[in-house]
C-alpha cells in the first residue's frame, strides 16, 4: 500500500455567482483573466497562470448530474498572486473601474494584500509573493 500520497498542485478552484454575465465581464475585463469557456445559464472558466477558476451558477450547479452537485452559501474567497510592484497599481486600477478596495494589509512577514468585491460579493484578494512563503 502507498502511503506517501500528496496532491501536486490546486488545479481549480470554484467561486458561485448568481449574475454570470456581471462576473464574466469582471472576471475578464477587470482582473484580465482569460476566458476558458463557459455554458449559457451554468458556468463560466478562467485561465489564471496554470490553474482555473470556475464560476458556477449556484442554482445549477447544486443539483447532480454526471458530476456531483456542488455549491456554496455566503461569499467565498480566493487571493490571486501579484507582483510586489503591481500592488499600488491594481489598487488604483479597480478603483478607476468602479470597484471598492475593502482592505489593504501588511502580514507580519511582509507580504500585503488588497481585498475587494465581486459583482456576486465573493471575497477576493490579491497578495503578494511572500504571504505563504517557506521560512
Amino acid at each position: 500500500m502507498v502511503t506517501n500520497l500528496s496532491p501536486l498542485t490546486i488545479l481549480e478552484t470554484s467561486l458561485y455567482v448568481t449574475d454570470l454575465e456581471a462576473a464574466r465581464l469582471f472576471y475578464s475585463e477587470i482582473l484580465n483573466l482569460e476566458y476558458h469557456s463557459g455554458l449559457s445559464g451554468r458556468h463560466h472558466f478562467f485561465r489564471c497562470g496554470s490553474g482555473m477558476l470556475l464560476l458556477f451558477q449556484p442554482d445549477v450547479s447544486s443539483r447532480s448530474t454526471e458530476i456531483p452537485a456542488h455549491g456554496g452559501v455566503g461569499p467565498g474567497h480566493v487571493a490571486f498572486q501579484i507582483e510586489e510592484s503591481a500592488l499600488k497599481r491594481w489598487g488604483e486600477h479597480l478603483i478607476s473601474h468602479g470597484v471598492a478596495v475593502e482592505h489593504e494589509h501588511t502580514w507580519p512577514n511582509g507580504a500585503r494584500s488588497l481585498y475587494f468585491r465581486d459583482p456576486a460579493g465573493n471575497s477576493l484578494e490579491l497578495a503578494t509573493p511572500s504571504l505563504w512563503a517557506r521560512l
